[in-house]
């Protein structure tokens, strides 16, 4: 198996901003990896992230997304989208997170697969946690990283329950 890269990004003292790096959280408190699979929470890092993204084959983001859909709409973005998708920037780190998958291509060092999972965040407002609307939506949105994950040849057995994400 070809070594894949799941980034969980954003700032988890913005709400719904964090829901990236809460997503992470998770998915280490609830299963077991192999270990060609890096679990990475990039926070807000931007090009500081390069040396642990460099060397995959593919590449999963989980961010929040602002695509002017209803709060809690899950999107599924694949290939050269991405980059126009994080031009609609709602916060600093998408800049790094755009910049790194540019220097990854510049350096010809971009995995052959790339796919962000955005989350229409619903506050984004100063905020420990997620709001209600993003709590709802939550437990589709691992759905949707694990569906992800199993088109690419990874199946995962839950050896804990979802936490519930504060």
């Amino acid at each position: 198996m070809k070594r894949i890269t799941v980034l969980g990004t954003g700032n988890i003292l913005m709400g719904d901003e964090g829901v990236g790096v809460h997503a992470i959280r998770a998915l280490r408190e609830s299963y077991s990896f192999p270990e060609q699979i890096s679990l990475i929470d990039g926070g807000s890092m931007g090009l500081d992230l390069l040396p642990f993204i460099e060397n995959t084959a593919k590449l999963l983001i989980i961010d929040a997304v602002s695509s002017g859909s209803p709060p809690g709409t899950i999107q599924v973005y694949e290939g050269q989208v991405i980059p126009a998708v994080l031009s609609r920037k709602m916060s600093v780190h998408q800049i790094g997170v755009k910049d790194l998958l540019f220097a990854l291509k510049f350096m010809d060092r971009a995995p052959e697969e790339i796919c962000l999972i955005g989350v229409e965040p619903e506050n984004m407002d100063i905020l420990l946690g997620l709001s209600g609307k993003m709590k709802e939506v939550f437990p589709a949105l691992l759905a949707a990283i694990l569906a992800r994950l199993a088109r690419w040849g990874v199946d995962l057995a839950e050896s804990r329950p979802h936490p519930c994400a504060t």
